[in-house]
């Protein structure tokens, strides 16, 4: 790939980088223009993603940073992704007396991080950019400062997020110390000639770091407590864009560094997979708050893409890519579906709160009934055709026993997703609900409305999109 000066290829971090220190300035010396620097950072995430359509493909910083056409693809949702959690976040902070102009700077510098991630090709500005990213998760979680479910998130994660840095850190350093660099292309070098134990070794710890952000099984442990602590919008960002780059920044890891060993990764990550399906899908029954129900219902999604990336190649990576994209149409919705609800003030999140809602609000129930008849895969919503071309990757590479397991996790997890459609078409509901606020309902709308019918029509540009950008990342 053509080596590319640094302000050209980085030039969507660039402009997010220096969007958050001016809007930083202008919240510290006008910390009332909330609006404005709300406004600005979404302003700014869109024209990141135009800067993303035009700018030149290419390697910099020494081929540390790439920009293909993998990374444009995943920084493109993950633009939007934001600039929607800014449109959505903002005005609920607001109605709650708890808006702050920080917000707004805090997704701009998690889009910076993730955006970095998508293009990191060393060890080096991997961790960079997965650190940028987390650390502001953190304060995102914990940002609702009065509500003491808010704190005790943000701190859970805080707490075994670093745990997860230091697992991750150790692998770095096997296999620094093994392959002799840190760059993904010195890597592949040394694994063309054989993969030592010490490289797989790092590797393992390596998966388990990473598999830490994508709430992966046996590393989901965080994930039902923090989304039933943090904030609602904060929530819907953080279960959708930040998954979407960490897996884009595995499979580049994977397929570019260690492709020679597809053998043994392939599985660590078919054993993650299957876990993941089973914990979303079993431990999701008992459930009675939704916040929390939908951690288990990411967590098994996760699984499913972690299948596709098992299958390996241009297929599998694609499958992955079609299927994260979906999912976070689909989470930030349903998200947004929670954000627009409340009763007397208080948000709505149990089972009980939603019973008879299609009676009160039916919009919502629509959209809410759509979000989770996609999540269970029923045809003909988005939820389908993800996990259509995860398993058709799945079984073209020998892996349809994962694909069995995954589908039969899918026919456990459709009890909890109809019974949320029962409860809010057919039980009696339990109180006043208030008036949906217009960002929160528009944007649950939209989404319900790309989930079906529009996804028919968008899987056309989709399906070679994801293709071109999968060929990027297994190519490197």
């Amino acid at each position: 790939m053509t080596p590319v000066h640094l302000a050209a290829l980085a030039a969507p971090q660039l402009l997010l980088a220096g969007a958050s220190l001016v809007l930083l300035v202008v919240g510290a010396f006008r910390p009332k223009a909330i609006r404005l620097v709300a406004g600005l950072g979404v302003l700014s995430l869109l024209a990141a993603v135009g800067v993303v359509a035009i700018e030149p493909l290419g390697r910099a910083f020494g081929g540390d940073l790439v920009a293909d056409q993998g990374a444009a693809f995943a920084e493109a949702v993950i633009y939007l992704a934001s600039a929607a959690a800014i449109l959505l976040g903002q005005p609920w902070f607001a109605r709650r007396g708890q808006a702050r102009f920080e917000f707004p700077i805090l997704i701009l510098i998690a889009a910076l991080g993730m955006g970095m991630m998508c293009r990191a090709a060393d060890l080096i500005s991997l961790f960079v950019a997965i650190e940028l990213q987390s650390l502001s998760l953190y304060i995102l979680a914990a940002f609702e400062k009065s509500d003491g479910k808010s704190a005790e998130a943000g701190l859970k994660y805080f707490v075994l997020g670093a745990l997860s840095t230091g697992i991750m850190l150790y692998g770095v350093s096997l296999i620094y110390g093994f392959a002799g660099g840190t760059s993904f292309a010195r890597i592949a070098a040394a694994v063309a000639h054989g993969a030592s134990g010490g490289v797989l070794f790092g590797l393992v710890f390596l998966i388990c770091g990473l598999a830490f952000k994508v709430s992966a099984a046996p590393f989901h442990m965080w994930t039902p407590d923090v989304y039933e602590g943090a904030p609602t919008p904060v929530v819907g960002f953080f279960a959708g864009a930040p998954k979407l780059a960490a897996m884009v920044l595995l499979a580049r890891v994977l397929t570019e560094s260690f492709g020679p060993a597809l053998a043994q990764w392939r599985q660590i990550l078919v054993v993650m997979a299957i876990l993941s399906v089973a914990v979303g899908a079993l431990a999701g029954l008992r459930q009675s708050n939704l916040k929390r129900l939908w951690a288990y219902s990411s967590i098994a999604s996760i699984g499913y893409a972690l299948i596709g990336l098992a299958a390996g190649g241009p297929e599998g990576v694609q499958a992955m890519l079609v299927y994260m994209t979906l999912y976070v149409v689909d989470v930030t919705g349903f998200f947004a579906c929670l954000a627009a609800l409340a009763r007397e003030g208080r948000p709505l999140e149990s089972f009980a709160d939603v019973s008879g809602l299609v009676r009160q609000r039916p919009g919502l129930a629509v959209a809410m009934t759509v979000f989770a008849l996609s999540g269970l895969g029923l045809p003909p919503f988005s939820g389908l055709w993800g996990k259509f071309y995860v398993f058709k990757a799945a079984i073209s590479a020998g892996l349809a026993p994962a694909a069995v397991a995954a589908l039969i996790g899918s026919v456990v997890a459709a009890y909890y997703y109809l019974r949320l459609v029962k409860v809010m078409w057919l039980d009696a509901p339990e109180g006043q609900i208030d008036a949906p606020p217009a960002e929160a309902a528009g944007l649950a709308y939209a989404a319900a409305f790309f989930v079906f019918p529009v996804v028919l029509i968008a899987l056309m540009a989709l399906d070679p999109a994801a293709r071109a950008a999968a060929l990027a990342l297994v190519q490197g």
